[in-house]
């Protein structure tokens, strides 16, 4: 990884070219950066009071950064005077790289020109606005934003830079440190980025706008050094992941969907994953001002019970608990409010305490006295144009008292983000009071947080298997030898025979015992052609049953029948477009497409993580015995799938697609009852 330190924290600043580089040095002045600002530009005497120098060679010395605001052809000539004469980095704004490729070809060789120009020189771009230091107003910034300087805040990277562009428009009282923008990421990822914005010790979380990862081991580093670092990193992944879809055929590829390998990736990583911005900007904002949140219980404070509701409602679909309200709490509640008020969390602490700032400053230490992870007063601010709201400030003067005796998590939490200024929103964080916007974006910010701290607790995750396949084409092979090879793995499977005629099949049956399973081979999806009898018990019917099947296909697999089962089980491994290997577990059988009830991981797992998957289903309930009933012997379970994984990383080169499905899962044993293996054969 280059050095990004002086590109990031510089102290001098050169800027090429005309009336995009004009505005890089507006930026600067207007920002009030201290170090030096020169411009180059072959003909200008000066610009914006300050002298032009004709060349990176003419300059007083290397600069430590370079906004680059000329054409891609001469971009690429001022890279290599910036290198050779030990520049600290530069942001290349022009386009016409690889991002062009599609329309001009030149565009890949181009890029490849820049690599070699920068040599060890760190460039950012190309195709992009470049970055904002707002700590120390560095710029090189082409635009407009909406920012102005902080002493501490998070950090943002994006692969747009309009969106960039947007989110340093934000009025939420959001202290932003660092805008970075990643474009074409020809030499610098966003993972190298991230890496180096954790190291300013002023960054206390970091945002990513992803569309694509590019760089995985990079992304597994970025995410242990937030880990030792203890700053959460919350995500938006963008995009679809491109695959092969006409290759692939199992129920596993349909099912996981084109963004599992995303989630089970920054799942693994211990990097929150949001859908939205504004959910992006309100988890940040939880992680710069409490960090990771150690457990998911939220207490909730407002003079409404519309309030009340819409706050329990939203906890109650997610994974979030407000906890009863304790003795103690209701005993101070009693005491502050009377016998008039129910008392429960969310708490309606109702108008009629309004503005008596003795009443509410009881009303909230007591709310505050057994605390949860963090505890919201819902509050709405009229707006300042129209209106007066001088006694609201009553109850923030209040939270404020209850706060500061019982020194827990407290939050001001508007419904709607227009409810409140910005001036006043910093105002309040400033007093320790920070501003939440939106009840459901500001409980996904809690989820958020939390799942940060629950990766960090835990212990660190393994590198994800990635693998480039063999050259050779993909085959799907015949069920039975699929099953060789599981059996082989270690994994139970039926014992079987496959057969030609009537007369093999009887002889077959005879020879495996009744009751029998027949199915047609070479078909992917044997149930859509009416290719599978099962629990055939007599010779009539397994002759009628093979007469049909053969007019199917040319073999029929005879094989035990497994009875006694209690749940069935879909185990499916692919190979994603990024060669991770993605392990999906679900319900299986007939129910893999009705219920669509599947966990996504990535291997390599542990055995922990497999039960814990399995857990996480809606057939958790039938794998462990319910209202009585036997549960299956989970450990069998587990074994199995763990073998299947095995044999993927032994085999990672040459494996595109397994599935075992289903699974059926005994009270002594798991058995592999059906399987389909795609791997390239030599």
């Amino acid at each position: 990884m280059r050095d990004l330190s002086r590109l990031l924290r510089p102290k001098s600043i050169a800027v090429v070219g005309g009336s995009w580089s004009r505005s890089v040095l507006e930026q600067c002045q207007r920002m009030q950066f201290a170090g030096d600002l020169w411009p180059i530009h072959p003909s200008h005497d000066s610009i914006f009071g300050l002298p032009c120098y004709r060349s990176v060679d003419s300059l007083p010395q290397a600069p430590d950064a370079c906004f680059i605001g000329v054409n891609r052809n001469a971009t690429v000539s001022i890279v290599e005077q910036l290198a050779r004469r030990g520049s600290g980095g530069a942001v290349c704004f022009a386009s016409g790289f690889s991002e062009s490729s599609n329309e001009d070809a030149s565009g890949i060789e181009l890029q490849q020109q820049l690599l070699d120009a920068a040599g060890q020189m760190p460039v950012v771009g190309p195709n992009c606005y470049g970055m904002i230091n707002y700590l120390d107003g560095a710029l090189l910034w082409p635009d407009q934003h909406g920012g102005r300087r902080v002493e501490r805040g998070v950090a943002l990277i994006t692969q747009s830079s309009n969106i960039a562009i947007n989110l340093t428009m934000q009025k939420r009282a959001l202290p932003i440190a660092y805008v970075m923008t990643a474009g074409n990421q020809a030499q610098t990822s966003i993972a190298d980025m991230g890496m180096a914005l954790l190291d300013d010790p002023r960054v206390t979380a970091l945002g990513l706008h992803i569309e694509g990862f590019g760089d995985l081991r990079g992304f597994e580093r970025l995410a242990e050094k937030a880990r030792t670092a203890g700053k959460g990193i919350v995500a938006i992944k963008v995009g679809r992941s491109v695959k092969a879809q006409s290759a692939m055929v199992s129920h596993t590829n349909s099912l996981n969907g084109s963004d599992a390998a995303s989630d089970a990736f920054l799942e693994r990583l211990g990097i929150a994953r949001v859908d939205s911005i504004s959910v992006l900007l309100e988890s940040l904002n939880m992680l710069h001002v409490f960090g990771p949140l150690p457990d998911n219980t939220i207490a909730s404070m407002s003079c409404s019970g519309g309030e009340a509701s819409l706050m329990a409602d939203a906890v109650h679909t997610r994974d979030l608990h407000c906890p009863d309200l304790s003795a103690e709490q209701q005993r101070g509640l009693r005491e502050a409010l009377g016998p008039m008020v129910a008392l429960a969390n969310p708490l309606d602490y109702h108008t009629y305490i309004w503005n008596d700032l003795r009443k509410l400053t009881a009303t909230f230490t007591a709310m505050l006295h057994d605390a949860a992870a963090v505890t919201f007063l819902i509050i709405d601010f009229p707006r300042d144009d129209r209106c007066q709201y001088d006694s609201w400030l009553i109850a923030i003067e209040a939270l404020l008292a209850a706060r500061n005796a019982a020194g827990t998590r407290v939050a001001v939490l508007v419904t709607l983000p227009e409810n409140i200024s910005e001036t006043l929103a910093e105002e309040l964080a400033s007093k320790g009071l920070p501003v939440f916007h939106g009840i459901e974006d500001t409980l996904d910010a809690v989820l958020a947080s939390v799942a940060v701290y629950r990766s960090y607790a835990g212990e660190r995750a393994s590198p994800v298997l990635i693998s480039a396949p063999e050259d050779q084409a993909a085959v799907f092979l015949a069920e039975a030898a699929s099953k060789k090879i599981l059996h082989d793995a270690g994994l139970t499977v039926p014992q079987s025979i496959e057969v030609e005629s009537i007369e093999q099949a009887l002889s077959a049956t005879h020879s495996i015992g009744y009751p029998v399973a027949l199915k047609v081979t070479g078909v992917a999806h044997k149930t859509e052609v009416g290719g599978v009898y099962l629990n055939i018990n007599t010779d009539d019917s397994a002759s009628d049953a093979t007469r049909t099947l053969l007019t199917v296909s040319e073999r029929v697999l005879i094989e035990e029948f497994i009875e006694n089962q209690i749940a069935e089980v879909l185990v499916g491994v692919v190979r994603d477009a990024s060669n991770m290997f993605i392990l999906t577990l679900g319900a299986g059988g007939m129910m893999t497409e009705l219920l669509r009830d599947t966990v996504t991981l990535l291997l390599p797992v542990s055995n922990d993580q497999i039960e814990q998957a399995l857990n996480r289903t809606r057939i958790a309930m039938l794998l462990y015995g319910y209202r009585g009933r036997q549960g299956c012997d989970i450990n069998s379970l587990v074994q199995a799938i763990q073998c299947l994984c095995n044999w993927v990383q032994s085999n990672a080169s040459r494996v595109d697609e397994l599935e075992i499905n289903p699974i059926i899962c005994q009270a002594d044993r798991a058995v592999v009852a059906d399987a389909l293996i795609r791997m390239r054969q030599p």
